[in-house]
């Protein structure tokens, strides 16, 4: 008898998973509830340029060419992934730009421009990168943590790798320059993690990048989405869109059906959430005991911040600058306490600047550029201000930063803007306290102190998504529908 398997949610997560089943055999629905896939990697199209909502970074493409390898056919069927070099341009106020990528002699050239002392530290940081790649992510990285015992297996690796040390600690212990040492630890925050408190295990995010590339979807991240939706649909799925789910229903402590917007019911034998951690339990198994108690748990958990991202579209075409760009503000350390502990809203701030155009036109009209500039924020639990009456302010000062820096004229090209905040992530995705990466990637926070991909109580509900392990990110939450689709599978296998 063919099972039948209900995922909520059309993001990474929630696509990569319901590829996994229904390459199995499972006859797979996928339900979203907004008009296109992509979840937090949605996009828009306004004025003849395409806009990307979220993740642009792409790393480790063999986790995601594997989902189409498991039904014998080839990803770039559907999809064209480009390369981008450098991978990133870091520049800071005094105008220094240090040009991050894989180009080995380049990078030191590179590095020994700020620091040459720094050359022999940042080798050996690289030593330390590959060790906690092969532990943390190709030994762990799409391996469910059931149970503690599980942690315990683990924790020889961990401690061998001091991850209970924060990702800036450990780069600071190979190089000394402070530029360098922000260089190297930034990316962190590309995943909802604190440089000074995320594990140092995030470290192996330089070795995935230097091994696998960074890479951009023709056409925009979306257009990788819509690839993965029309493979799952090649293969039998069925992806219902714009019919948001309201209710699982519940017999006893295993789920029977799934309950939509549009009055549709849908039976399954198992039932796996990439929505919103907090919204999954608290509100969609409102009527469980399970629900009320693991929202209240999930309260007291650390939540990662949100993000104001600011979207434009200009007239004029910028060779020199990058598709990825980090402009450092004047304070590192003191910038993020403020935004992860204090939770205020800080005068300075740094920003990620994603520019499409320079290495796919096509993302705008002829003689355009398409731009994003994203600043991370604090989280709406922490930080309690009305973004709707806000954000035109905050979107003047990024604004004037660009202008500043690096396109004098900004104002006077622009075609088309608009801004997305901590509120719209709440409205638009149910994202609790408007968090744009779920929970922080603590330490005290991963693998089993993570939401488990399997239910402990509820034992035909899963989990998948940022907020399982591994973590954010295309590759963790690629990672985690791995994970729970191994589960899913034996579990409905052993059914009969």
């Amino acid at each position: 008898m063919t099972r039948k398997a209900i995922v909520i949610g059309a993001g990474f997560g929630g696509l990569a998973l319901a590829i996994r089943l229904q390459s199995a055999g499972m006859d797979t629905i996928l339900v979203e509830a907004r008009d296109r896939p992509g979840g937090r990697a949605y996009m828009w199209e306004k004025d003849g340029f395409t806009f990307d909502a979220g993740p642009t970074v792409i790393t480790d493409p063999d986790c995601l060419s594997e989902l189409w390898r498991l039904s014998g056919h080839d990803m770039a069927q559907d999809v064209t992934l480009m390369p981008v070099s450098p991978f990133y341009r870091l520049n800071w106020r005094d105008g220094t730009n240090f040009d991050y990528s894989n180009d080995e002699a380049s990078l030191r050239t590179e590095i020994a421009k700020l620091d040459p002392a720094d050359v022999a530290g940042y080798e050996r940081f690289l030593d330390y990168a590959a060790g906690v790649y092969e532990e943390g992510y190709r030994k762990l990285g799409s391996v469910a943590f059931l149970d503690f015992a599980s942690m315990i297996k683990a924790a020889p690796a961990l401690a061998k790798y001091q991850a209970w040390r924060s990702v800036y600690s450990i780069v600071s212990s190979y190089v000394k320059n402070e530029k360098l040492r922000e260089a190297l630890s930034f990316h962190t925050l590309l995943v909802g993690g604190n440089p000074m408190n995320t594990s140092a295990i995030y470290a192996l995010i330089h070795k995935l990048e230097k091994d696998g590339g960074v890479w951009f979807a023709k056409g925009g991240t979306n257009r990788l989405v819509q690839a993965m939706a029309t493979h799952f649909e090649r293969l039998g799925g069925t992806l219902r869109l714009g019919d948001k789910v309201i209710r699982i229903e519940t017999q006893g402590d295993r789920i029977t059906a799934v309950h939509t917007a549009s009055g549709w019911r849908g039976e399954a034998d198992a039932v796996a959430s990439n929505a919103d951690l907090m919204h999954s339990y608290r509100d969609l198994l409102a009527h469980h005991p399970r629900g009320a108690k693991q929202g209240e748990k999930l309260a007291q958990k650390r939540w990662s911040p949100s993000l104001f991202v600011l979207h434009f579209g200009i007239k004029g075409s910028w060779p020199g600058i990058p598709h990825h760009m980090i402009l450092f503000g004047p304070r590192y350390k003191g910038l993020l306490t403020d935004i992860y502990d204090h939770g205020v809203l800080p005068e300075d701030f740094s920003l990620y600047l994603h520019h499409p155009t320079v290495t796919d036109p096509s993302m705008a009209p002829d003689g355009h550029s398409t731009f994003y500039a994203l600043a991370p924020v604090p989280h709406m639990g922490k930080l309690p201000i009305d973004w709707d009456q806000f954000a035109p302010a905050y979107a003047d000062r990024i604004l004037d930063e660009i202008q500043h820096r690096l396109i004098p004229d900004i104002r006077s090209r622009i075609v088309t803007q608009f801004h997305y905040a901590p509120s719209d992530f709440g409205r638009d995705l149910n994202a609790h306290l408007g968090s744009a990466f779920s929970l922080e990637p603590l330490l005290t926070q991963s693998a089993w102190f993570r939401a488990h991909n399997r239910d402990d109580v509820i034992p035909n509900l899963y989990l998948v998504g940022a907020g399982t392990h591994p973590g954010a990110g295309i590759p963790g939450v690629v990672g985690s529908a791995k994970a729970t689709a191994a589960l899913m599978i034996e579990d409905l296998a052993a059914l009969g």
